[in-house]
């Protein structure tokens, strides 16, 4: 593949911030009724979000969870395996993080470290990575055949881009947790992640489940579609909730509040906030 890992050529203008936000709300507001079918129905819905580093996965699945019951939303990203993980069926660490019923479950990577950064990087042998070519399908089929709704993006971002956001991140001290090693020596591999990826969509991308490439130059346009793709590949429907009657607070009865003084309260630095609000209003106004 080329140095460009997009499939349609050329860098998208930004997204305008005014209507993104308004159409991010408008897409928030139907996730949340989406869910509450998938609650309602007992669905089970499986998201796998894989992709190059930086590429825009985390960011987007913020934005889909943001607003979502966390009681029935999961985000799963696992750490590296133990020593007694590396011992079991490949697949087996991830089985116990499906979803249940009236659940939604996110992959932030997947079973597919294998066929990427696992591939890349040496972390398997060549018999394990052709197994898992061989065996990701039908674990995959038999996912589906049980119910399980089934979706797989790939975040799609170009090698120029990739490295303006590592370079950010190094440079922001709130965002470098999020630069690996592994993320700097992608640099280097940029060719080898490209092959490892084109042999994982040749074995993988089966009509039973897709892989969906989400074009990711502009972090905001790859929210809006990615969010607005779920919306249409899932088959919900609105289900009117149930109206919440708030009672009328009962009278008091003689409960007594203990002093104040007997609780030991954080210091209310906030207030110093606003102080310096009107201090510094004051100090403009004299200027004038």
């Amino acid at each position: 593949m080329s140095r460009n890992d997009q499939l349609i050529p050329g860098k998208p203008p930004k997204l305008d911030k005014d209507r993104y936000e308004k159409e991010l709300a408008r897409l928030q507001a139907e996730l949340v009724a989406m869910q509450q079918w998938v609650i309602e129905k007992g669905e089970r819905v499986c998201l796998i979000f894989e992709g190059r580093d930086a590429a825009g996965k985390g960011s987007a699945i913020k934005r889909i969870t943001q607003y979502l019951n966390p009681r029935h939303c999961r985000i799963v990203a696992l750490p590296a395996p133990t020593e007694r993980e590396k011992t079991q069926w490949y697949f087996q660490r991830y089985i116990q993080h499906l979803p249940a019923a009236g659940e939604i479950v996110i992959f932030d990577r997947s079973w597919y470290n294998r066929a990427g950064v696992e591939r890349v990087m040496g972390f398997c042998n060549e018999v394990q990575y052709h197994r898992f070519l061989r065996q990701a399908p039908d674990f995959e089929r038999m996912l589906v055949e049980d119910g399980i709704r089934l979706i797989k993006y790939w975040f799609s971002v170009s090698d120029e881009e990739q490295e303006a956001r590592f370079r950010s991140r190094a440079e922001d001290p709130m965002r470098r947790w999020k630069l690996s090693p592994m993320d700097v020596e992608s640099i280097s591999r940029w060719e080898d992640y490209s092959r490892a990826k084109d042999a994982m969509f040749a074995a993988t991308d089966t009509p039973w489940a897709r892989w969906y490439t989400v074009e990711s130059e502009d972090k905001k346009r790859s929210r809006i579609n990615v969010i607005n793709d779920i919306l249409h590949r899932i088959p919900w429907e609105f289900i009117e909730p149930k109206k919440i009657e708030i009672p009328s607070r009962p009278p008091e009865q003689g409960y007594e509040r203990p002093d104040r003084s007997d609780y030991v309260y954080v210091e209310d630095v906030a207030s110093d906030l606003e102080k310096k609000k009107k201090t510094q209003r004051k100090e403009e106004t004299s200027g004038d």
